[in-house]
This record gives structure tokens, sequence and C-alpha cells, in this order.
């Protein structure tokens, strides 16, 4: 299993992975689900996979595929905004799904990926995409400013009362952190080391890049801390009393 959550925000944007793989308690794996495609002052892309890590990594490999040919085949270096760009992954992604999903089938595998896609092109504002199995997408709008892919519910809560469109680009890394915390501590198949990457509305480059262990001291007090706060936050809040009238107190 998998969570990812890519953020946009007016300040710019905020993506997080973990990097685990499951494929049963005896076959537990690290493999880094972020893909980054920059040229610094034009373009920068960030691709988040969840789902079949050999759809996902057939994907990126026909992605930077096109990116070297020298017959300028649409890519995403040559794509005129993000909109197309995501449109180039979701007709890449029909093409593994006609070469493999016939042979996934025949061995009971579903044909099981999802992505997320975000970043700038100049000339363009940041814009984020959530991009399906079936090659189509949805983008972010202002009244849906995040996407999560993988195991989402867990971390859903805080994001929704947390996250607005001023929210500083440190604090949203904070948030997706706590996110991807709530999603570790009610599923074990979601696990470190963690991708954190941020980008700035208009630089057209990465920000910052983090490759977080779970021994990171940051991401170490997140942990404590949280939990800490969330049991304080418990215990002030009053009983139902009203409400439980007749149930004998201890």
């Amino acid at each position: 299993m998998t969570y990812c959550v890519g953020m946009l925000l007016d300040a710019g944007m905020v993506f997080l992975s973990d990097s685990r793989t499951n494929a049963g308690v005896d076959h537990i794996s690290t493999f880094r689900k972020t893909n980054i495609f920059e040229r610094q002052g034009e373009r920068v892309m960030v691709l988040m996979s969840a789902g079949n890590l050999a759809i996902t990594q057939s994907l990126v490999s026909m992605l930077r595929e096109a990116m070297g040919a020298p017959d300028g085949r649409p890519s995403l270096w040559n794509v005129p905004n993000l909109f197309e760009g995501a449109r180039h992954v979701g007709e890449t992604l029909r093409e593994v799904h006609r070469r493999d999903a016939a042979a996934l089938h025949d061995f009971g595998i579903d044909f099981s990926v999802s992505l997320i896609l975000g970043g700038q092109i100049d000339g363009e504002p940041p814009r984020l995409f959530s991009i399906y199995a079936a090659g189509n997408f949805i983008e972010a709008t202002p009244e849906t400013r995040y996407f999560q892919i993988g195991e989402s519910k867990y971390g859903k809560p805080i994001i929704d009362r947390v996250l607005r469109s001023d929210t500083r680009l440190e604090e949203a890394a904070k948030c997706a952190l706590i996110s991807m915390d709530s999603t570790i501590r009610s599923n074990l198949s979601v696990g470190p080391p963690f991708d954190l990457t941020v980008l700035r509305t208009d630089e057209l480059t990465i920000a910052t890049s983090a490759h977080i262990d779970v021994r990171d001291p940051y991401y170490t007090m997140i942990r404590t801390r949280w939990g800490e706060a969330l049991r304080t936050a418990f215990n002030d809040l009053p009983n139902p009393s009203d409400l439980l009238a007749g149930l004998a107190t201890e």
C-alpha cells in the first residue's frame, strides 16, 4: 500500500510520499514513489504514484524515454502546459495498459495505478492533477486544493481542518507529515522513509527535496508532540454527562 499527498497553495506546492511496497508480510520493500522532472527556469514537475509497482516503473521509464527521444515526439519536456502534461502521462499509461493489461488479467492481477502530477511551466500558474488508471484525470480547484492516492482515509481529516489557499508552505509541510503519521499509525503497509518535495510559485525549480527517515529529529518530534496534543485535547473535553445521565459513573 502507499500514501501520497499533493497540495496546491498560493505560495507554491507541497508533495509527500511514503516508500513502502507490500506483497505480503514476508515481502516488504522500499521503493521511491516520487519522480521529479526539472529544467530550472523553464518547468518543474513532480509525479507521485500508487498501485502496482511494475506498472508505475514501466510508465516512468516510457516517460523518460520519450523525453530523451531525438524525433520531437510529445514529452514532458515539450508539452506547452501542465494540462497537456497530464494528458501525455494519461496517454502513456494507456499505452502501458494496451501492452500489459491482458497478461496481468490472465494471472489474476488488476491493472491498478493512480498518480498525482503537479508543478509549473513558465507562463502559467502552478497546477495539480489526479490521474486515474484509465488515463483520465481531474485538476485541483480553489475548492479542492489537494489530492491523495493510496491509503488516503486516515490522513484526510487533518488536511481538511488545516489546509487553506493561504497556508504557508512550512505549515503545509507540517500538515502533510502529520497526515502521513496518522496513516502509518493505522496502516502498517504504509511506512518510511518519506520523500518531501516543495515548490515555490514562479521559481520554476525545486525549493526543497528531503528524504526523511523515521529517526529524523523533526519527524520524531512531530510524532511525539502530535500524539500528546491529541490526548491532552481529548482529556480537556467535557464528558457527555447529560447525554449519558442514566449510565453509572466509575
